[in-house]
């Protein structure tokens, strides 16, 4: 008889940091993180974690739909096939995305639980999860260093990642021409050969705005411009954009389904094709994006600024499907983070190795995190 999922946990943890993160959308003083557990009828277990990085209200109320509105949708039914259990589910929940109004809460719920259902099914096939998902390359990843805030800081901030062994990083702007050039000059400057420099305007600009200040990035020999309009903006304006753009555009983190996917890739505008499993999709929505962007020549690189969970899944994406792209790292300290991966994921040369193990690599002790943790839910079936 096939195993069932018989039950779930969503976990919240809030916790304070020292340095705000600046985006142009606004500003982070705390980090967040819901992470979710499931198990099987046989005891199996696995881990996901759901997006909720901005604002940190969303981390309990994310948790409260995966609980008692996800969850019964899926609890007592069989994981043998997690893409089709996933693709019912997203079914399930359309209606009330339209009706509540609350799609990006509802779907990174159910991310986060599709992901949860993956690192289950590969422990229990005895695999690493990037090899369940169809990778075969063990070579290590490369990364980028994420989330440099602008300003001064900035230049410092990618010192102290090349010592750490990073060769591309990502500094974000869309604080104003001032702020923004003179954040991105010395850093520029003193890039060594081979490294990466790439920016992210969080959808900051309209359009007149975008069109004015990409042709002024043209000096820093920028790998890609992310999200430089609202990612809901119509490829009109898009089109406008890359016209003037001086190199690629990144996006994609926004996009929910599979069919805004695809326009972007089949658009052309794009370079660089930025899923988030945790906010939509989780693998199995995910992994057909990826495939389909190498398969149009477009980069994939996955897209994820949270907790441990989150990092470590968006690590085996990348690794099941490889191409040109860059696990996104955040560069910020985390304790939701750093707490619960140690030395796994350490950076070396530009890249981290594939953990050992099976599923993700990792058995994430959460007890480590207790001071932090303001919510716990269970669901049994």
């Amino acid at each position: 008889m096939s195993a069932t999922l018989a039950r779930v946990e969503a976990h919240v943890f809030h916790t304070p940091i020292a340095e705000p993160i600046r985006t142009s959308f606004g500003t982070m003083t705390e980090r967040v993180a819901v992470f979710v557990r499931v198990e099987d009828s046989d005891g199996a277990r696995g881990w996901g974690e759901i997006w909720s990085n901005f604002p940190t209200a969303s981390a309990e109320h994310r948790a409260l739909l995966f609980a008692d509105i996800v969850a019964p949708r899926v609890l007592g039914k069989t994981l043998d096939d997690p893409v089709a259990l996933w693709s019912e589910l997203d079914r399930a929940l359309h209606v009330l995305r339209v009706q509540s109004g609350d799609a990006g809460a509802l779907s990174a719920a159910a991310a986060g639980l599709d992901l949860a259902i993956h690192d289950l099914r590969a422990r229990k096939r005895g695999l690493p999860l990037w090899r369940a998902l169809g990778g075969s390359d063990d070579r290590p990843v490369p990364v980028y260093g994420s989330g440099l805030n602008p300003g001064p800081a900035a230049f410092d901030t990618v010192g102290r990642l090349r010592a750490a062994g990073y060769r591309a990083f990502k500094i974000k702007i869309g604080f104003g021409a001032a702020t923004d050039l003179g954040t991105l000059r010395p850093v520029a400057r003193a890039l060594d050969e081979g490294e990466r420099l790439m920016v992210d305007v969080n959808q900051g600009w309209d359009l007149r705005t975008a069109c004015t200040m990409t042709p002024k990035l043209a000096e820093f020999g920028l790998h890609w411009i992310e999200e430089p309009l609202l990612a809901d903006r119509p490829m009109i304006e898009w089109t406008q954009v890359a016209a003037v753009a001086p190199t690629q555009l990144a996006a994609g983190e926004n996009l929910r389904g599979a069919g805004p996917f695809q326009e972007m890739i089949d658009s052309g505008l794009f370079g660089v094709i930025q899923p988030d499993a945790a906010k939509w999709g989780g693998h199995s929505g995910c992994l057909p994006v990826a495939r389909a962007a190498l398969a149009a020549g477009r980069t994939y690189c996955p897209h994820f600024l949270g907790g441990a969970i989150g990092l470590l899944h968006s690590l085996h994406l990348l690794a099941a499907v490889r191409g040109p792209g860059l696990l996104e790292v955040d560069a910020n300290p985390n304790p939701l983070r750093e707490g619960l991966l140690g030395d796994v994921l350490t950076v070396r040369d530009g890249g981290v190795s594939l953990p050992d193990g099976q599923g993700l690599g990792l058995e994430p002790d959460i007890k480590t995190l207790a001071p932090f943790r303001t919510l716990h839910l269970e669901r049994r079936a």
